[in-house]
């Protein structure tokens, strides 16, 4: 008779954290690009429906601006699923998912975007400080 398994507490180490970073960066950094790489999109326009998907696909894979960063984008994902398996959930998805947005303004703003100014930067700590109690308290 088979007995139900017991879940053993995956550790916090410096692989995990690096994981979860590398995530957040692979997703956060790309955005911006993705987002350049397909300037112009919104202006196709075809006669038809199945023509209007056709015209969007065929600008969308024409454009390596586009492709590259959503190739990096989708290993970022990859790289998430490994490091789901390593480690805790509830580590794991709230701390990537919100660096993500942080990396996203860094690069949005590198790249010369305008942004709001202080409310953006006060938001970005108030998640960095969130992220770094979410693993504090996992670590302990």
């Amino acid at each position: 008779m088979d007995s139900p398994e017991i879940s053993v507490p995956v550790s916090v180490d410096i692989y995990a954290v690096l994981s979860i970073l590398l995530v957040a960066v692979m997703w956060g950094a790309t955005n911006p690009f993705i987002k350049r790489g397909s300037i112009g999109y919104n202006e196709l326009k075809a006669n038809s429906k199945l023509g209007q998907i056709w015209l969007e696909v065929r600008f969308l894979i024409s454009r390596w601006q586009y492709l590259l960063p959503l190739v990096i984008n989708q290993l970022g994902s990859i790289v998430y699923v490994l490091t789901l398996q390593r480690t805790e959930l509830s580590l794991t998805v709230p701390m990537a998912n919100s660096l993500t947005f942080v990396f996203t303004a860094i690069t949005a703003r590198l790249l010369g975007e305008r942004q709001s100014g202080w409310k953006i930067y006060c938001g970005m700590a108030l998640v960095i400080l969130g992220t770094v109690i979410c693993g504090i308290d996992k670590m302990l």
